[in-house]
Formats: structure tokens, sequence, C-alpha cells
């Protein structure tokens, strides 16, 4: 009897550590408009820090999407709870690097969550973060040209 005991709490401390990781990560919509033309992809890149944000490369995740009607969704699975933001641009000829014409404005559509202002430069990492907590989540991005 102690022993079928303790194999049901084994068996409840396993259920209960995978219920919580279940809970600790989870799916991050990135829910991106305004995009111009059909063609292409949008580039999603989902930073963890101010330290590289907006840099190829540097970024938690990366994802491209399909655009169908102006609108695109990157979908970042399996993340865990923390304070992100997210740089979007729209990659019409298949680019995987943002291209920039002169003083550095850049010559395809972009965008950050929380949409911020870009008027004077693009913005630092903590006009774009956003705490996300675990589950399921929604970021709107609107993108400017």
């Amino acid at each position: 009897m102690r022993l079928a005991f303790a194999s049901s709490l084994v068996l409840l401390a396993v259920l209960a550590a995978t219920i919580a990781n279940a809970q600790s990560t989870g799916r991050l919509g990135v829910s991106v408009s305004g995009v111009r033309s059909d063609s292409g992809n949008v580039r999603c890149g989902l930073y963890a820090s101010a330290s590289g944000f907006r840099e190829p490369g540097a970024q938690f995740r990366g994802v491209a999407a399909s655009i169908r009607g102006g609108q695109a969704n990157c979908v970042f699975g399996a993340v865990p709870p923390g304070t992100y933001a997210v740089a979007v641009f729209h990659a019409e000829q298949g680019e995987t690097r943002m291209e920039t014409g002169a003083f550095g404005k850049p010559k395809q559509g972009y965008g950050f969550s929380r949409n911020p202002s870009s008027s004077f430069g693009p913005p630092e990492f903590s006009a774009a973060a956003f705490e996300y907590r675990g589950g399921s989540m929604s970021v709107p991005v609107r993108l400017q040209y």
C-alpha cells in the first residue's frame, strides 16, 4: 500500500511539473497590418533585451510569415514569460535584412510592438517593450513606409 501511495505521489509531482511547464511557455503572435502588397513576406524578430535590439541576428527568435490581403501573422512558439519587443519589416523581394537609404531611413515597410513613433529615428527597446506572462497572446504591429 505504501508503494502504491508513493508511486501516486511521484506521478502527481511529474504531472504538476508538466502542467507548470506548459503554462510557463506559450504562443506569442504578432498581427501585422498595413502591408502595402502581398509580395514577399513579413519578417519578425522577437528581442528579449535592449542589448542588440533591432540588430539582425541578435533577436531571441525570428520568423517569416506570408502576407494575405495586406496582413500577416508571425507566430513564436514555446516562449517563456518575460519582457520582449518585436521589430518587423516587409521583405517584398525576400530580403533577410532590412535595407536603408539616405539618412538610414528604411526602404521597406517597418514597425515595432506598441507602435512607437519613429519620426526621429528608430525607437529604443523600452518604447517597444511589453510584458509576456505566458499562455497565448497577440501583439498588433502596424507597418509604416
